[in-house]
């Protein structure tokens, strides 16, 4: 009977996430092995804090969308450990030079995350349990022909990550708080967005808010200027929102 309750028990481990404790957290963020240009941000960012609050468990299948240089896909992975896994997505157009040469670097010290260039092929139905979008999900409103980032359609993008989520599961978004108005007006501007934009549009999407953190607020910031004006950089108000996809 013993070896047979201990069957049942593992048998349950293996088939569910298991719970993180804020010292799992803290032990992703403190690895040894991360680039000083990564543990330089985290004094600003609290990335231990926004993972507990956002739920990431370990076992977890999870996507780091526009991931930049892997700083979140790189913690996510070693949350999630290796029982689960950590998609990175960068657009083509920005996985070169340096950035390409710091994502590589981490993937190589993270046998547990794969890197795309292609969104949308990674969005195959009911495949993750917790998506992170890190200070990005504003750029879904940008178009830069310098860039040759082309004009999105948010709406698109967040109907294919909906698809994506397992029933349950959670989309974590952080980014820098904008004023109302004309969105992608303020986003070519200032790289910013209103919060009640994007509640909006994950609720046309079918996501549902869960809840909000004011962990990253800051009141000095009057969201005029543009995040990579020296004086904000680094420290600008942001909101974090978490949401799920209904059971």
């Amino acid at each position: 009977m013993r070896v047979l309750a201990l069957a049942i028990l593992l048998a349950a481990t293996a088939a569910t996430p298991l719970a993180a404790a804020p010292k799992d957290y803290a032990a992703a963020v403190a690895f040894n092995g991360r680039p000083a240009e990564a543990t330089a941000l985290d004094a600003g960012r609290h990335p231990a804090e926004i993972l507990d609050f956002m739920r990431l468990k370990p076992g977890m299948k999870a996507i780091d969308v526009l991931t930049g240089s892997g700083y979140y896909a790189e913690i996510m992975a070693r949350v999630v450990g290796p029982a689960g896994s950590v998609v990175a997505f960068e657009p083509a157009a920005f996985y070169q030079g340096k950035g390409k040469a710091a994502i590589d670097a981490m993937t190589a010290r993270e046998p547990n995350v794969r890197l795309t260039t292609d969104l949308m092929g990674a969005l195959a139905s009911n495949s993750y349990d917790f998506a992170m979008i890190h200070l990005n999900y504003h750029d879904f409103y940008w178009e830069s022909a310098q860039y040759h980032v082309p004009r999105t359609d948010p709406n698109l993008v967040l109907a294919g990550l909906f698809r994506a989520m397992k029933p349950g599961g959670i989309v974590a978004i952080v980014d820098h708080v904008g004023p109302a108005g004309d969105t992608r007006a303020i986003v070519e501007k200032l790289h910013r967005i209103d919060p009640e934009t994007v509640k909006a549009d994950f609720a046309r999407a079918g996501f549902v808010l869960d809840g909000s953190s004011d962990l990253l607020h800051m009141p000095s910031d009057d969201h005029t200027k543009n995040v990579f004006d020296p004086a904000i950089r680094g420290k600008t108000d942001r909101f974090a929102f978490r949401f799920r996809k209904p059971k």
